[in-house]
């Protein structure tokens, strides 16, 4: 069993159907998870050692590596099957959109600091940091992973088996694809019942007007000579 089917088992019996149904999404959480904590791990390091008094330059450190970070995983593992660009088009593509992911995630604590005014003297100090956190760390971060989820497979990594022909040939052949193609011969199939159980009960109907028109007409009186 792989990670992400490990993973996968051990969710909400509510939601685990749609994780089974989304596996790269689920892969895409777990590469965001993992550079989370190298982001923080890098961070806090060089804050906390050699630079202690540029905590700036130190994020920045961080970032650059947890971004490398990830788009090593998700090109090696989250979408590993999709592809089809030249790789410095790739990856030129995926840092501009981690780019644009990262403006998105600020833009909910800009509104909640600036167009809210959720600082201080306005509120307490622990509204204000519960603002922070809510706004930058929970809404932001959603935001960014929504739009960077759906960016990868729009324009980074566009096609599917990209980078794996045989895969393709393998999925037009499984019990799924011959299934589509079973269904669809059946559905033809009843299609065509339809018509011919249309045309028997026009039949059926026009003989019953007939038979009601003859019972209805008035009998025939014979000449007698």
């Amino acid at each position: 069993m792989s990670f992400t089917d490990a993973t996968i088992a051990r969710l909400p019996r509510v939601i685990r159907p749609f994780a089974e149904r989304h596996h790269e999404l689920i892969k895409f959480a777990i590469v965001g998870g993992t550079t989370f904590i190298i982001d923080s791990a890098i961070f806090f390091t060089l804050k906390l050692t050699i630079l202690e008094p540029k905590p700036v330059t130190a994020k920045i450190i961080a970032g650059v590596v947890a971004v490398i970070a990830s788009y090593i995983l998700n090109r090696e593992w989250s979408f590993r099957d999709r592809g089809g660009r030249e790789r410095h088009h790739e990856a030129l593509l995926f840092f501009g959109v981690s780019g644009v992911g990262v403006v998105l995630a600020m833009a909910p604590l800009w509104i909640s600091s600036y167009v809210l005014m959720l600082r201080v003297p306005e509120v307490s100090l622990l509204t204000e940091n519960v603002a922070d956190f809510v706004s930058a760390y929970i809404i932001g971060n959603l935001l960014q992973m929504g739009f960077r989820f759906w960016a990868f497979r729009r324009w980074v990594f566009p096609d599917e088996f990209g980078r794996n022909p045989e895969k393709a040939v393998e999925a037009t052949l499984t019990a799924g694809g011959i299934a589509e193609v079973l269904e669809d011969e059946h559905e033809v199939g009843l299609a065509e019942g339809r018509g011919r159980g249309t045309v028997t009960r026009m039949r059926s109907w026009r003989s019953e007007q007939s038979d009601q028109l003859g019972d209805s007409s008035e009998p025939r009186v014979s000449k007698t000579s």
